[in-house]
């Protein structure tokens, strides 16, 4: 059915604009096909010796474990200071809300070479979980500090006349309305944490993307690596499901929108000292311990490395380079795809259109290390002129990052105004011509966003980049990794300064030109 704006003049979208959308979609299901086949194909009797394994089932416990634990701590950590931020009169809450947010800016794996390099005693469990939970918690404290702003505080100041106390009103009112972004904010946790990587390899703490990775570089074995990809997936499926669960059937929707006004803050009192405390013990371990730890590297020079390997200016501006150009290459094909598939979402109504929307969030889901194995199945099979080649990066890197892109596409396709391409078409010009002429200029701040959002995350990717990049292709984030598996803290730090520095002003351009909290909102969905 027509939505009734720009395009939707038929009933029916262009035959064009469908297969463009769909190619995207493909692309996403290609590795999951894949991993399928190749672990189906080890057959049942191989499959049952393969995992009922030690090794297995230690993995298990260990992913599982940190899982829950990291959820935990992020969704406490995130709440509780969203909740100082939003709502009570915490001295400094707007640097508070900026630091609480800046984590995102810090790569886990920047995060662990910091802490390990501090002390080799925080490798294992414990270093693990302080890692994630420092540098996931914003993924809870944004679309919180967002559903807190958006509360009617009429209830609160019902509950309060009715005789509760404020613990009690915040216990008994508030808390359940925060339920749907708690639980988004903790699917993210939970499903970064399940696909992290170069965190826990750096610190020494084996989960099952760290045994996938370890069998390949061992000797890749297709059929037990994908039958190992599969059981990530399924853990992935299950995060899925516990959080569709956890939401349960209750409706948390506003009767009516009324007039916005804040609410009125709660004194901390007595706690507020405790809570500066606590908001600065954050700040420190997320931010501070990063950034003095590379500083304090950045003065040590080769010979505090125990392999001494120096950063010279040239390498140093390949890796910057070759970073950035990754970065531009994978945001420009990422939005190139998307492209179709936003128009299709935000102008047309359907179930196929539906289901292949559904189709792409899938990338969400999907663990940057079961895409790259897949896709080395595929090219060796299939076409060897494409493995380790900058085409299947760049693609990998397209069905990984394909939803934040999604994303930022239909929402700024959403806010072009539909009556402008009517009057377009009313003129004669077909569709392609009211989307080249009218929709993209109108949408363009949104996908410039959409295509900024993208770049930040290929360039501090690591896990499908040290599988697929060309040989002798090195990035920012594969030096630091290089380096700080042989213990060479010094050699690593100015790569990991300069990533820092190129994430930190990226996400702040993103933060103060188009608002980073609407696209943690729609990720966390």
């Amino acid at each position: 059915m027509a939505a009734g704006g720009g395009f939707s003049v038929g009933r029916r979208p262009p035959g064009a604009l469908v297969l463009a959308a769909a190619v995207p979609v493909a692309l996403v299901l290609l590795p999951l096909a894949i991993t399928v086949a190749e672990a189906v194909g080890m057959g049942a009797r191989a499959a049952a010796a393969l995992l009922f394994r030690p090794l297995v089932g230690m993995l298990l416990v260990h992913t599982v474990g940190l899982i829950a634990a990291a959820t935990l701590c992020c969704t406490l950590a995130g709440t509780g200071a969203a909740f100082l931020v939003e709502r009570t009169d915490l001295p400094f809450r707007r640097a508070w809300a900026v630091l609480a947010t800046a984590p995102l800016a810090i790569p886990a794996f920047i995060s662990s070479y910091a802490w390990v390099s501090l002390s080799p005693a925080l490798e294992g469990f414990y270093g693990a979980l302080l890692v994630v939970t420092c540098a996931y918690a914003p993924f809870v404290y944004l679309p919180v500090a967002a559903a807190l702003r958006g509360l009617d505080p009429a209830l609160e100041e019902s509950a309060r006349a009715l005789g509760l106390t404020p613990a009690a009103c915040f216990r008994r009112v508030v808390l359940p309305q925060l339920r749907p972004a708690m639980m988004g904010g903790a699917l993210l946790v939970a499903l970064n944490t399940l696909v992290e990587f170069g965190a826990f390899a750096l610190l020494r703490y084996r989960t099952f993307t760290t045994e996938i990775f370890a069998a390949y570089r061992a000797g890749f074995a297709g059929a037990e690596a994908s039958l190992l990809a599969l059981v990530l997936l399924l853990l992935c499926l299950g995060c899925l499901g516990a959080e569709a669960a956890s939401r349960g059937h209750a409706r948390y929707a506003r009767l009516g929108r009324g007039a916005r006004r804040q609410a009125q803050p709660y004194e901390l009192g007595f706690w507020r000292l405790p809570a500066l405390a606590v908001m600065g013990t954050l700040a420190a371990a997320a931010i501070g311990a990063p950034l003095v730890m590379i500083l304090f590297w950045l003065t040590r020079h080769g010979a505090a490395a125990i392999t001494p390997a120096e950063a010279s200016p040239r390498a140093l501006l390949d890796a910057a380079l070759n970073s950035a150009g990754l970065g531009l290459g994978g945001a420009a094909l990422t939005l190139l795809l998307a492209l179709p598939l936003g128009i299709l979402a935000s102008r047309w109504r359907g179930g196929a259109i539906v289901l292949l929307e559904r189709g792409a969030w899938l990338a969400q889901g999907v663990p940057g290390i079961v895409i790259a194995l897949a896709l080395i199945t595929a090219t060796v099979r299939a076409v060897p002129v494409l493995y380790q080649s900058t085409a299947l990066l760049l693609a990998a890197y397209a069905i990984l990052f394909l939803p934040l892109a999604l994303v930022g596409v239909r929402a700024a396709l959403l806010q072009a105004e539909p009556r402008l391409e009517e009057a377009g078409r009313s003129l004669g010009s077909g569709w392609a011509q009211v989307l080249r002429r009218v929709t993209l200029p109108l949408a363009a701040p949104g996908l410039g966003a959409a295509a900024a959002l993208v770049f930040v995350s290929v360039t501090t990717e690591l896990t499908t980049t040290l599988l697929l990049a060309p040989i002798g292709t090195e990035t920012l984030a594969t030096r630091i990794w290089a380096d700080t598996s042989t213990l060479a803290f010094a050699a690593a730090a100015p790569y990991a300064a300069i990533l820092v520095g190129l994430s930190m002003a990226a996400s702040w351009l993103l933060a103060r030109r188009f608002g980073i909290v609407a696209f943690a909102g729609h990720v966390g969905d």
